[in-house]
């Protein structure tokens, strides 16, 4: 079984492709810029000339779902469905999320995963889940406080992880939580996820997929243009 898998929701673009069911793992990181639209296809491609094989040798394709960068994902859904359509294969859609809590619970024995997605200021976007992949608490966006989580790090031991966490120790001081500073969404950690959705038949619809945003994408329009287009109009 080959399945490839697609990660871009980040400052890190990825691929890896899972052989005969995780027996071996190849793994290409191509950029930590945000250049994704020009890079990915090089990670994509790294990984399967190591391999060895064809397009038409995949059993599926996993991509990042969200949330995450809007461009990020915008470009690891194309690139995704566009394999699957040339190659007549299955996508699969994994939580960005869920693929940082993997990374967490391979480098922390803690209970529960606090994987966080950088946002503006102190928001993150995040989610609680255990090992089973259970959800403690959906995911949402969050402006990070003292209190935050307060309840869950008064009686379970938590590692936090992802873009967003660094900035939450400045306020998170209990002793229950724990930080992987290293942890932030890998192509790597998606294969095992892949693996399981596959095995279960639990595919996105190539056609009518979307990543999940959380946040409506708002374009923004620099100061400099405003001013532009209000002397064109007086």
């Amino acid at each position: 079984m080959a399945i490839l898998c697609i990660e871009s929701s980040g400052n890190i673009c990825s691929a890896a492709l899972s052989l005969n069911n995780d027996e071996k793992v190849l793994s290409s990181i191509v950029s930590t810029t945000g250049e994704h639209a020009s890079l990915l296809t090089s990670a994509i491609n790294n990984v399967m000339s190591e391999a060895g094989i064809a397009y038409s040798a995949l059993d599926a394709v996993a991509v990042s779902a969200g949330p995450g960068s809007y461009t990020g994902l915008r470009i690891g859904a194309s690139t995704a469905k566009g394999i699957c359509y040339a190659n007549d294969v299955p996508l699969i859609s994994i939580p960005t999320l869920e693929t940082i809590a993997q990374e967490i619970f391979t480098k922390s024995t803690a209970e529960y995963a606090l994987p966080m997605i950088d946002a503006r200021r102190m928001e993150v976007y995040c989610a609680i889940i255990d090992r089973n992949f259970n959800y403690i608490s959906e995911t949402e966006a969050k402006i990070l406080d003292e209190s935050s989580f307060a309840d869950t790090l008064s009686s379970h031991q938590v590692a936090l992880g992802g873009s967003g966490a660094p900035k939450s120790k400045a306020v998170i001081s209990s002793p229950n939580a724990s930080f992987i500073d290293d942890a932030e969404a890998k192509a790597l950690f998606m294969t095992p996820l892949a693996i399981k959705k596959f095995n279960n038949k639990d595919f996105a619809d190539v056609a009518y997929f979307e990543p999940f945003y959380l946040k409506e994408y708002i374009a923004v329009v620099s100061k400099n243009k405003v001013l532009e287009e209000a002397r064109k109009n007086s």
